[in-house]
């Protein structure tokens, strides 16, 4: 009997106790769940992040040096195949340097160029749009004016005109010029987004307790408005590599002793006939890499945008 009294006692208090309420997970945290699921994802950021790997440490996939030319290594001297990892594995170009080491090494350059490039526009593009769309009035017209100008000027075209007045074009070089034009969309895209934040009950309960400026724009409206922005900065990052490539191959971009996909492929254009694989190996390379930050971009955006889900 008193067995029956104590279970009952304690099943009553397993019923009257409150259950513990499941946390509320973010944008953040929700977004990450989806991205895990998806192999588009998976297989994109596992291409990245080989790429990071080649970037940091090339020595790690070659031990061959890129700029050692040799004529005894003709160019018409099929790939070999079966060397894996080897010198001759993609064969030779024109001047008897390895392709494999060649194609190893400029990642360096394409990476570094569009991963700077894309953190300098997000961050400037990003900073002018949120002023704009939360202040407005003047200040978003001056702005909003001052990216119009720029937002005419073709990235392209423009990156030449800038990039003719260096006389050495490094990857510094070529970073600035694609920065001082490329940061327009950016602002643009931060600053819709801010003006659809602003208006959220949380501002302006931030707003009404007295909270400053910088606080509320840096606290509240950032965090909430930020995400749109993630999806064009990765999808714009593949975009900017392959603009670095386009400029080095119209010999306006990046210069010897640098190593470019850019500049293989414009030295690989003369002997196209004869032998294709001098081309294909850095431009296969080049699409790779393009290809899977779009992808990239894509996964990000169906995961941070509901309706797409």
């Amino acid at each position: 009997m008193p067995d029956l009294i104590e279970k009952k006692k304690t099943e009553a208090v397993a019923v009257s106790a409150p259950e513990k309420p499941e946390k509320a997970r973010s944008l953040g945290s929700d977004a990450w769940q989806e991205l895990r699921r998806n192999p588009v994802f998976l297989l994109s950021a596992a291409l990245i992040l080989l790429l990071i790997v080649i970037t940091i440490a090339p020595g790690l996939f070659t031990s061959v040096d890129p700029r050692a030319g040799d004529l005894r290594n003709h160019y018409l001297s099929k790939p070999s195949y079966g060397h894996l990892f080897q010198d001759d594995w993609f064969g030779y170009d024109g001047q008897g340097r390895s392709i494999y080491a060649r194609v190893i090494y400029g990642a360096r350059a394409s990476i570094i160029v569009g991963t700077c490039v894309t953190a300098a526009v997000t961050v400037f593009g990003g900073l002018l749009g949120m002023l704009a769309g939360y202040f407005g009035g003047w200040v978003d017209t001056l702005l909003s004016r001052i990216t119009d100008i720029f937002f005419g000027i073709p990235l392209l075209l423009g990156a030449l005109v800038v990039l003719n007045a260096f006389t050495a074009r490094t990857v510094w070089s070529v970073v600035f010029a694609l920065v001082a034009l490329g940061w327009t969309q950016m602002a643009r895209v931060m600053r819709g987004s801010v003006i659809t934040v602003k208006q959220a009950d949380y501002v302006t309960a931030a707003r009404a307790l007295g909270a400053g400026t910088p606080r509320i724009l840096f606290k509240h409206i950032l965090p909430n408005a930020v995400a749109p922005v993630i999806v064009v900065a990765t999808i714009a990052l593949g975009g900017y590599i392959a603009t670095e490539a386009t400029l080095s191959f119209l010999g306006i971009g990046l210069q010897d002793p640098t190593i470019s996909w850019g500049i293989d492929i414009n030295s690989a254009q003369n002997v196209i006939r004869t032998a294709p694989h001098v081309l294909f190996f850095p431009a296969g390379m080049l699409s790779l890499t393009v290809l899977a930050f779009i992808m990239l971009g894509d996964a990000v955006r169906d995961a941070l945008d509901p309706k797409l889900r």
